[in-house]
């Protein structure tokens, strides 16, 4: 599951080191534009739902956050 969440990251955004960046939203990295077409790209490969409720900085600052949000929802 990892490397398929690292391969819609990267699609969304080549230029950035997803394996070890840990302040994606926080650095103001990825922007809302980003996060909207990840959360569509994340909902539609994995079947789920992920809600505004999920849209906290936190579940987005990393690889590892977002992995663990993607297998909460699964």
């Amino acid at each position: 599951m990892r490397e398929r969440v690292l391969e819609i990251l990267k699609q969304t955004r080549m230029d950035v080191d997803f394996e070890n960046e840990t302040l994606l939203i926080d650095d103001g990295i990825l922007d809302s534009f980003d996060i909207i077409q990840i959360v569509s790209d994340l909902n539609e490969e994995f079947d789920i739902d992920i809600t505004a409720d999920e849209l906290e900085p936190e579940n987005f600052n990393s690889l590892e956050a977002i992995v663990s949000l993607v297998e909460s929802l699964e």
